[in-house]
């Protein structure tokens, strides 16, 4: 049986059993599904530079005596871990970190374990420990100033964490302490300082050392750093006069020796004048990159040629065709997909790679197996004075679609090889680099199912952090800025400014240029993303964003080959289709791994290549200019399918598409216990993968569950969670899923009434619960909403959450005109500035089209805002996944782009025939939130025209 075979049998029993299975070297093991809650109520009693006294206290439950605790520590993406080991009980615990770095600032939790298992981390505190002292200072002149005085001259210390705040002078004789230390304030102005020690004992031999001293960043107490070297002086008669005379006779002595000096100074300056004019006239510098790119286009197509007709590989797939062949592919298990991935493996072309296995370079390899190809490598140029033959770097050119050299695949930088990096950045005229990687993930040897862990993986090193994190860092000859930062859900934007520290101020403008740095953030630790949408909406947003005279684009993931494989074959293929309307993934690929070894490193990335590109093909382009949106949506709502000469399906096949994926029994396995389906207001649940868990109650099985989901936004994967109107027995349920992810913000959109009652505290009354109450301090009526205003008080410390209510009632059919469907999420967005942290909760009646309605336009206005495109397809796609049924009929989907279409023409006269249609009759609201629309829905809504 294969190991995920006994993950489903693992997880059936873990269903039935209420037990929690963990594989081990010798088989599975059984381990009770409870642990240890979180330690409480941690806090720092004392700081050093190299530690932190922590005190916290025990958990509240256990599934067993606790053996101890682990403290966990994280500083720039590195995380360490100390255990504590208590013996007895004790309500209170105290532990000192050790081993820290200076002037650091950690984020330290705490989690109890026992026999059984690891609990929940505590509340994360971030701490910085203090200063350590200053590096040595350096002492410049020491010497014999009269016959009981000597002059003292030194520089400031070369490394100090912070402001130097004294120094102490240490005078010695032979083996005792003449002076006490003299401790001298310092002057931030002053690199150097001088000093007089005076009477001092004649004909004697002195020892002299100094220190830095700076103030604790926590008390009043003087750290001191490093003493200096020692140096000696003597101290005698008449000191003063023997130095002139010392200083007069060298003059003397020099004397005859200025024309010999001269000479060979001025052979020396014609020498130097003759190597500039040389390379002025005759040489063409290295740092001047005049040539042409090497990324050039091509006509070559040997790749898409079926070399063997009779065999499996049939060539290039003609589009329309494409889905019956995935569909081939998948069945009997993936088996055609194992056959071709298994051809392609097989194909081994013996390539040499002896730069990689030379001595020198082994160690700028990140991994012993992953080489680059020698007839295909990227050679750095050599630089002035530098070695012959240093010009390796893990990196190789590879084709793209009739494309030479479009793509350099290479590994995660290495810190021994960041100014090799970006060397290669500078010689190759790389605009765009793409990133398909965390710094840190976690290991091999977890095989993850819904609700059931087979194996605890250890996080790895993936990649170095070779760009600034803020300010500008240089490497090697190549300086970097960090410009800005753009954060969206599932990736991130750095645009960063290089300079080339070596050219001439004559040549400034060529010595800067500006490179982008796509981040995908949202690749899991181990497989293929749940769905292609967001990874293809990534791939087209950076390839787009090469210029059309720019180099190569970079791509790396850790070792180069697996994702870095799995985007370049994606954009290739997405150019091939656009250009020929065909696909031949096997022959591309079987092509470029001729140019850089194992790229597309699993079968599961092959299977996730064509589910991909047909996820593209069915759905056409999805992401429209804010310009062509009007026009987009007047064409997908047009009958006559035969004139539409852009990529865009009708409305009708997009939303079927949109709602396509059915739920199996273990997607919503929580969701259907017998114990939580009484907590369920309708069949729209959420997927196991996306549900919001509570705060499990000791020995209540479905004490964690709540019938509400994780909605992706614009800037998060968890800026929204969509929920049902609260029932009288989940009141409780709600508030501490809004205490347990500090949420400030609730958007509610239903109407109250004798079914969906009033959850919420009024001024005379409170919500009690275990940890905390609820107080409603405010509330304000304004022409379209009211908004509430809670305090949410720990009753265990003074710790408050602020939460606001914006109440908006039957949106959007109240909205008369299709403009005004903006107004709502226009003035949460208000209401959010200087204090919003937390999700946003979004309520409706059943968790449903209102509330995805909302987070959707939400969502959309931003993607307008910042990338002057929108995608509705993709947005809406993804909700479905997480949430199946929310969108109840194709009437919902067309809301959104009519409201898109206003937004985009200022269009204030459009009336929202959908609300004028529903909003009259009352009991039509609860129409639209049955799993199934009832008869007639679908034909709602197809008079909506914009003017």
């Amino acid at each position: 049986m294969d190991h995920v075979a006994v993950c489903v049998l693992m997880a059936t029993l873990a269903h039935v059993t209420n037990q929690h299975y963990t594989s081990t070297t010798d088989g599975y093991t059984v381990i009770d599904m409870e642990v240890p809650s979180k330690p409480l109520n941690i806090t720092v009693l004392g700081v050093t530079s190299t530690s932190v006294y922590l005190s916290w206290s025990e958990p509240l439950r256990a599934n067993g005596p606790i053996d101890g605790y682990r403290i966990y520590f994280m500083h720039a993406n590195l995380t360490g871990v100390q255990t504590h080991r208590i013996h007895g009980g004790g309500s209170n615990i105290q532990y000192n970190l050790t081993q820290l770095k200076p002037n650091t600032e950690y984020d330290i939790w705490v989690k109890a374990f026992t026999a059984k298992n690891e609990g929940e981390r505590s509340d994360s505190i971030i701490n910085k420990t203090d200063i350590s002292g200053p590096s040595p200072p350096i002492i410049l002149n020491l010497t014999c100033q009269a016959q009981d005085t000597i002059f003292l001259h030194w520089q400031r210390p070369l490394e100090s964490p912070s402001t130097i705040d004294f120094y102490h002078i240490y005078i010695y004789t032979i083996g005792a302490l003449v002076y006490d230390n003299i401790t001298l304030p310092t002057s931030k102005e002053h690199l150097q300082t001088s000093y007089s020690i005076k009477n001092l004992t004649t004909d004697m031999l002195y020892h002299v050392q100094i220190s830095a001293a700076s103030y604790s960043h926590y008390t009043d107490k003087l750290i001191e750093g490093q003493l200096s070297e020692p140096k000696e002086v003597l101290v005698q008669s008449n000191c003063d006069k023997i130095q002139q005379y010392m200083r007069h006779t060298t003059n003397e002595l020099s004397a005859g020796m200025i024309a010999g000096v001269g000479c060979a100074a001025f052979a020396f300056l014609l020498s130097i004048l003759a190597f500039f004019i040389w390379r002025k006239c005759f040489h063409s510098t290295y740092y001047y990159l005049d040539d042409l790119p090497c990324s050039v286009p091509s006509t070559s197509l040997d790749w898409n040629v079926a070399s063997d007709p009779s065999g499996d590989y049939k060539g290039a797939i003609p589009v329309d065709m494409f889905g019956k062949h995935v569909a081939e592919l998948h069945a009997d298990g993936d088996i055609g997909f194992s056959k071709e991935y298994e051809a392609i493996q097989s194909n081994h072309d013996e390539y040499s790679s002896e730069h990689s296995q030379h001595t020198d370079n082994r160690a700028k390899n990140r991994y012993l197996n992953i080489i680059a190809y020698d007839h295909s490598r990227v050679q750095l140029l050599q630089m002035p004075g530098q070695k012959k033959n240093i010009d390796y770097i893990n990196a190789n050119y590879i084709d793209g679609f009739q494309w030479s050299k479009a793509y350099i695949g290479t590994q995660g930088p290495l810190p021994s090889t960041f100014d090799c990096f970006w060397r290669m950045v500078w010689e190759q005229r790389v605009t765009i680099i793409v990133m398909i990687t965390n710094l840190v993930e976690r290991g091999r040897g977890t095989v993850a199912f819904p609700f059931v862990q087979c194996d605890t993986g250890r996080y790895e090193r993936k990649c170095d952090m070779y760009w600034p994190k803020e300010g500008t860092e240089t490497y090697g000859v190549i300086q970097v800025k960090l410009v800005k930062e753009d954060i969206m859900a599932t990736y991130t934007v750095r645009t960063l400014q290089i300079r080339h520290l070596r050219i001439k101020k004559k040549k400034a403008a060529m010595a800067e240029k500006l490179v982008y740095q796509y981040h995908y953030t949202n690749w899991p630790d181990h497989g293929t993303p749940d769905h292609p949408l967001p990874v293809l909406h990534f791939v087209k947003k950076s390839a787009s964003a090469n210029p059309p005279d720019g180099g190569p684009i970079i791509v790396h993931c850790s070792a180069g080959v697996g994702r870095t494989g799995t985007y370049i074959v994606l954009d290739a293929m997405l150019k091939q289709i656009r250009s020929r309307s065909e696909v031949n993934i096997f022959g591309f690929l079987r092509h470029i791994r001729s140019q850089r070894n194992f790229l597309v490193q699993t079968e599961e990335q092959y299977i996730f290549i064509h589910d991909a590109l047909l996820e593209a093909i069915e759905s056409g382009e999805t992401n429209i200019k804010k310009e062509q949106i009007p026009k987009y949506v007047q064409i997908l709502q047009s009958s006559n399918v035969e004139e539409k000469t852009e990529p865009w399906k009708p409305l009708e096949y997009q939303f079927k598409l949109v709602t396509s994926f059915q739920c199996k029994d273990f997607n919503v396995i929580s969701a259907n216990k017998v114990i939580n389906k009484p907590k369920n207001r309708s069949e729209i649940v959420s997927v196991e993968s996306s549900r919001v868990h509570l705060t499990p109650k000791p020995g209540e099985d479905g004490s964690d569950y709540i019938n509400a989901t994780w909605i992706q936004g614009y800037n998060s994967l968890r800026e929204f969670i969509i929920t049902q109107h609260p029932m009288k027995e989940t009141i409780k349920d709600f508030w501490q899923m809004v205490w347990d992810h500090n949420a400030q913000t609730i958007v509610m959109l239903s109407i109250i009434d004798e079914e969906f009652e009033m959850f919420w505290p009024t001024e005379q009354e409170s919500i009690d619960s275990d940890n905390y109450k609820i107080k409603l301090s405010s509330e304000q009526t304004e022409a379209t909403y009211v908004t509430r205003d809670f305090v949410m008080q720990s009753l265990q410390d003074d710790y408050e959450l602020h939460v606001r209510m914006v109440h908006w009632t039957n949106w959007p059919r109240q909205c008369v005109y299709i403009s005004e469907i903006f107004q709502l999420p226009n003035a949460v967005q208000e209401t959010q500035l200087g204090y919003q942290n937390g999700p946003v909760v979004v309520v409706d009646r059943f968790g449903s089209s209102d509330a995805a309605t909302y987070c959707c336009l939400t969502t959309l206005k931003k993607q307008l805002t910042y990338e002057n495109h929108a995608d509705i397809y993709m947005y809406s796609k993804l909700y479905h996944n997480k949430r199946p049924g929310l969108w109840v009929s194709c009437d919902n989907y067309l809301r959104l782009h009519l409201a898109l279409q206003a937004l985009c023409t200022k269009s204030e006269d459009t009336p929202d025939l959908y609300a004028m249609a529903n909003g009259a009759i009352n009991g039509s609201l609860s129409n639209e939130y049955h799993s199934v629309p009832p008869e007639g829905m679908e034909a709602m809504g197809t008079g909506f025209t914009v003017a």
